[in-house]
């Protein structure tokens, strides 16, 4: 598995992965887990601890189990897809409301409830890093081909909120490293009937060029659009 190592986090560092449970989530923690860097791996998940990245009291509830602790890696690997059976639109007619407004509560507000209760848990006197994932498909530069419009637009907001938390956050950790990451096509269930022929890659293979691609982000770099290779996206 490359780039498990997070040479650029100090010796001994924290981390959390929440969404530990899904794919790329638990990729994320046997890879942090592997590296002997890493002092301590917590984790959180809806189906361990009945996380609801949409309920506010639960995300709070779930932020307080580390109040007095701090975390030098954040990693925030929820999302979806398809929800409660509704995935991409090929067609602007296929527009659903409620299918449209329940992708922004999993892939942007989620999130946003996230970094609002533990943002403020990063390591404010060294170097930090946290991560969302996010899509190429969010980019509005990239797209080439239209479709999905619930899904790259829920992510597009996803980038928004992840750009200006950053901006907010810089003045109390201005050695944080806030992330929106693109993993690349993954081989999971949910992507087989879109992945084409692009190449899947294994979790395993894309939680570690995660890792390598933040390992390479330089201290206090902030509000960025990364992909798994390290290259930049346009937002």
């Amino acid at each position: 598995m490359p780039g498990t190592d997070m040479t650029s986090l100090a010796e001994g560092y924290r981390a959390l992965v929440i969404g530990a449970s899904g794919g790329i989530g638990s990729a994320f923690c046997t890879a942090i887990g592997a590296d002997p860097r890493c002092g301590a791996l917590e984790t959180l998940s809806r189906r361990k601890d009945g996380l609801e990245i949409t309920d506010e009291a639960s995300v709070a509830q779930a932020a307080q189990r580390f109040s007095g602790q701090s975390l030098d890696l954040i990693i925030c690997a929820t999302g979806a897809l398809h929800i409660d059976g509704v995935g991409p639109e090929k067609t602007i007619r296929a527009i659903e409301p409620d299918a449209m407004a329940r992708q922004f509560s999993v892939n942007a507000i989620g999130p946003a409830l996230l970094l609002k209760h533990f943002l403020p848990l990063a390591k404010r006197d060294r170097r930090a890093i946290f991560a969302c994932l996010s899509a190429r498909v969010g980019s509005i530069g990239d797209n080439h081909i239209g479709g999905w419009m619930s899904y790259r637009s829920s992510k597009a907001a996803l980038n928004q909120i992840l750009r200006t938390a950053a901006i907010e956050a810089r003045r109390k950790h201005p050695l944080l490293s806030l992330v929106a990451l693109h993993p690349g096509t993954v081989a999971t269930p949910l992507s087989a009937p879109y992945a084409g022929s692009n190449r899947r890659v294994a979790a395993e293979e894309a939680a570690g060029n995660m890792l390598a691609a933040l390992n390479g982000v330089a201290e206090g770099e902030s509000g960025i659009f990364l992909a798994y290779d390290g290259s930049r996206i346009e937002w």
